[in-house]
């Protein structure tokens, strides 16, 4: 049985031969046939000299798949299940965080039972500050109440997958990806098993709240039109609202000779309104323009290289 360790990397010059040696030593005694596939997703050290290097000694269960640019993990991870030819498929991180240990482990899980199809790591213990583990939190909740699909709170991409579930996951071709809402959505038999991350063996995170926050707004995008509906719930209790104040201003004049408001209310529900307005085009906005890039069908990522010995692609 064939393993394949797919790695995404981006500016990983320092940990990708430390990560490839874990890899060796952990599944030379494991029985499994094992490979490994790297995807240089347009870094701008040396990660990739690095991996042509490892390339070059160890060719027989390396590729490597060089981007022509930075264009995300999301399409790293999928031209790393593209080239992946293992009847299970690791995604792992580059940087050390997650143990190869542990997915021999996960390997040797699905190989014992054919009832699941994935097994995935979620952190047991988070390293991160009260603030973003509120958001990430609360991210879970909401996705969890707003889609048909069960998003497990804290789970990552670290997951071992059958052959039958990767490819399924290829066969969703869209450019704006979301990768663990892809995982959920194919609806493979799942075993969620916690993990504590290893320290990072050198460089730092490629993440930082901005980018978490896109990603989980796109994933919201991706996998739901709750925003949409917001929008125009928003909309229909603004025009309920200034109906109730029209009567309420027209009763005032009618029965108490009360002087209508002037400028100050105009300004405020000119303000109100017109903020609703935009807030709604703006949701509006983002779907339209995932709709206009889907429609372009553009390739996922461009190859600029690709080292690969074997005859298999």
């Amino acid at each position: 049985m064939l393993i394949s360790f797919v790695l995404p990397c981006y500016n990983e010059a320092e940990n990708v031969r430390p990560m490839h040696d874990w890899i060796v030593e952990t599944m030379q005694s494991s029985g499994f046939d094992y490979e490994m596939v790297f995807v240089d997703d347009g870094s701008r050290d040396e990660t990739y000299a690095k991996l042509k290097e490892i390339y070059q000694t160890t060719a027989a269960h390396v590729r490597v798949v060089r981007f022509s640019r930075n264009f995300g993990k999301e399409s790293a991870i999928f031209a790393g299940l593209q080239y992946a030819a293992g009847d299970i498929v690791t995604l792992i991180d580059a940087d050390l965080q997650q143990s190869p240990v542990l997915a021999r482990e996960m390997a040797e899980f699905l190989r014992d039972n054919d009832a699941y199809d994935c097994v995935a790591a979620f952190q047991s213990q988070r390293r991160e500050g009260k603030v973003t583990a509120f958001l990430k939190n609360g991210f879970y909740k909401l996705m969890n109440r707003v889609t048909e699909i069960e998003f497990v709170q804290g789970a990552s991409d670290f997951r071992t997958m059958r052959r039958s579930m990767v490819d399924a996951i290829l066969s969703m071709t869209e450019h704006n990806r979301f990768s663990k809402g892809i995982f959920s959505w194919v609806g493979f038999a799942t075993r969620y098993v916690p993990y504590v991350p290893e320290d990072r063996h050198a460089g730092s995170t490629k993440w930082n709240t901005w980018k978490l926050f896109k990603y989980a707004f796109d994933g919201i995008v991706s996998f739901t039109t709750m925003p949409l509906r917001l929008s125009a719930f928003a909309g229909v209790a603004a025009a309920l609202g200034s109906l109730v104040y029209m009567l309420v201003i027209i009763i005032q004049k009618i029965c108490f000779g009360i002087a209508v408001p002037g400028y100050a209310t105009l300004v405020v529900l000119i303000l109100l309104l017109g903020g609703i307005q935009l807030f709604g085009m703006g949701i509006l906005g983002e779907y339209l323009a995932k709709t206009y890039v889907e429609s372009k069908r553009r390739p996922i990522y461009l190859a600029r290289e690709i080292l690969d010995s074997s005859s298999l692609r």
